[in-house]
């Protein structure tokens, strides 16, 4: 391997092209999910263990706000954690995801208080958070550029949901449709920093691998939900 720097461009398409291989949407359960394959009891299994990835978001998020020397940084990245945890009197996608759980029938504050989430989803969920605590910030900042490919499957989540459960309720499925502008905001910033702080080959290509990382970390949260039978 060169030691030269990919041009901004072809380090772009790098990033976009291993991310996009690896993306979860192609995971089996995502696939059966979005084809209507889901059993009302596995739809709530996934919802009841996704809602602990999405308590670490915000923790990873504020662990990115800390890493960094630069005020104008940490005002913009700390949007992301009042996205999540709410701000302002305004409530964010933790809600939102409870909105969504009891939409599928399930108890709020058992789905709050973690009791269900599985060992190995709860293991792998935290490993997100050591990645980013770990790493530098530059490339826990490129771990999050999966927010990339999060409006396409946000888009297909809630078509499939609509047409193959319509036990779910429309306004259960807030959190989907909000992310879909917001994540397209957040991998955009994001993407323009890690170009212009990945100044050299080696730094270009530990985001890369953060990115790889950060989608097998997805992938090990779906495979503990598929094969779960309780």
């Amino acid at each position: 391997m060169t030691d030269a720097p990919l041009p901004p461009d072809a380090f772009v398409e790098r990033l976009r092209s291993e991310g996009a291989s690896r993306y979860h949407d192609r995971h089996p359960f995502n696939v059966r999910m979005h084809a209507g394959g889901l059993s009302q009891a596995e739809l709530r299994r996934w919802v009841v263990n996704r809602y602990y990835y999405q308590t670490r978001i915000p923790i990873k998020d504020a662990l990115i706000v800390s890493k960094s020397e630069d005020p104008a940084f940490r005002r913009a990245w700390i949007r992301r954690v009042g996205d999540h945890d709410g701000v302002d009197g305004r409530e964010g996608g933790l809600f939102e995801w409870l909105v969504l759980a009891r939409g599928l029938g399930l108890d709020e504050a058992e789905v709050r208080s973690c009791a269900r989430v599985l060992p190995a989803v709860r293991s792998v969920c935290d490993s997100y958070v050591d990645l980013v605590r770990t790493r530098s910030l530059v490339e826990a900042v490129a771990s999050s550029l999966t927010e990339h490919f999060a409006p396409d499957i946000m888009r297909t989540r809630v078509a499939a949901w609509q047409q193959h459960y319509p036990w779910v309720a429309p306004e259960a499925l807030a959190y989907f449709r909000s992310r879909v502008p917001r994540a397209a905001r957040d991998a955009e910033e994001a993407l323009a920093f890690v170009v212009a702080s990945a100044t050299t080959r080696a730094q270009q290509e530990a985001c890369v691998r953060a990115l790889i990382d950060k989608c097998k970390i997805l992938w090990g949260m779906l495979d503990a939900v598929a094969e779960a039978t309780a």
